[in-house]
């Protein structure tokens, strides 16, 4: 073997020994079944509503989605993001281009529950329909 071909594959073992030792584990997408969803309207606390003296309301309605998690990873899930389609009793969708709902701050293993305020325009009528609704995420610190 020259001294080049030597050279070479040290600089290549090296560089691999390098990256492979400096380059931390990635981090798998974990994720969560959302399962018996159900809604109801938030306590007067949380809504965005004012009494109006008798005007019609034009500020949007307040709910509350809740439902169980299932985290088959056997580790805690930190930062869920939550996905999912909400329709009117027209069908049509409440959250307009976009599916990402909110987050789970943590998620046990094994099964838990899960609640999301959302906001609904008042001229959208219920009841809704909740549909294809998951969540993913992390089993490690992910760092914002």
């Amino acid at each position: 073997m020259t001294f080049r071909a030597f050279a070479t594959v040290f600089a290549t073992g090296l560089l691999w020994l390098l990256t492979t030792l400096s380059t931390p584990p990635a981090l798998a997408l974990t994720q969560i079944r959302l399962f018996d969803l159900s809604y109801h309207e938030c306590p007067a606390e949380l809504s965005d509503k004012q009494e109006n003296s008798g005007v019609a309301s034009i500020f949007p309605n307040c709910f509350i989605v809740t439902g169980k998690t299932e985290n088959k990873s056997g580790k805690p899930v930190v930062n869920a993001d939550i996905f999912g389609r909400i329709y009117d009793a027209n069908n049509d969708s409440v959250m307009q281009n976009r599916t990402r709902l909110g987050a789970i701050d943590e998620v046990p293993p094994g099964i838990g529950t899960f609640d999301l305020r959302i906001s609904v325009p008042s001229s959208q009528p219920t009841p809704l329909k909740l549909e294809q609704f998951k969540a993913a995420g992390f089993t490690g610190t992910v760092r914002r």
